[in-house]
């Protein structure tokens, strides 16, 4: 059986002409912001705005661009939320939202990188993908728990137990902790070391609920350590 070449609709864009799947991987999602983009939709639709605010740098005409390859590829599908908002939102495939390994891969590799600057935006999206893949099942044991995440105007609910998280978009109404801030500021508190009291005191998080959980909790994501400090 003889294949078929696969060429892109995009006379602009070079593809690599190479039957490594890898090689596939980075001809439907190597052009400049797509990563990210999938990333703000990892954890539910967005609107258009909503991308844009979340992506600083990024011009709405590479937006749409982006937006429309991922479309092509089959990553991502465009629906209508129903009445009474009854706006265009972004969400990814189910395919897409397969790629989240991809994503943990990725991250627990570049955090070992020295010049990893962490003082960079940080999005909801980015701090909730980094706590699945940052968890330590070791460390977690047998802890469950519901925490509660208040950034900005969204919610999430985490779910702890057995070694593993999960986190979705919904109230968070009835959860044992509940942590309110900045993605920025609540990342240094866990990965940075910042003391929750000092953080409080200035005004940058508000934690309600279990403190003693918010205490272990932040202790629940050690990052690895940089390449090449393993030799000194």
């Amino acid at each position: 059986m003889k294949s078929e070449k696969i060429t892109s609709s995009d006379p602009s864009r070079r593809w690599y002409e190479d039957a490594c799947a890898a090689a596939h991987a980075l001809d439907l999602l190597g052009e400049r912001w797509a990563l990210l983009v999938m990333r703000e939709l990892m954890f539910g639709p967005r609107r258009f705005g909503e991308l844009r605010a979340s992506l600083p740098g990024i011009s709405a005409n590479v937006l749409t661009q982006r937006l429309a390859g991922l479309e092509a590829a089959g990553v991502v599908v465009r629906q209508r939320l129903p009445p009474p908002a009854s706006v265009q939102v972004y969400a990814l495939t189910d395919w897409g939202h397969e790629s989240e390994p991809i994503f943990q891969a990725l991250g627990r590799w570049a955090a070992r990188s020295p010049r990893h600057d962490p003082t960079l935006p940080f999005s909801a999206a980015s701090l909730l993908l980094s706590l699945r893949t940052m968890l330590d099942p070791g460390r977690a044991g047998d802890l469950a728990a519901r925490v509660g995440f208040r950034l900005g105007a969204e919610t999430y609910l985490a779910r702890l137990e057995g070694g593993r998280i999960g986190i979705a978009a919904g109230p968070v109404e009835g959860a044992d902790l509940v942590i309110d801030g900045a993605p920025a500021v609540i990342a240094g508190a866990v990965y940075g070391g910042q003391p929750l009291a000092a953080l409080e005191a200035a005004g940058a998080l508000r934690i309600e609920g279990n403190r003693a959980l918010a205490e272990r909790f932040l202790t629940l994501f050690p990052l690895p350590p940089k390449a090449g400090s393993e030799q000194g």
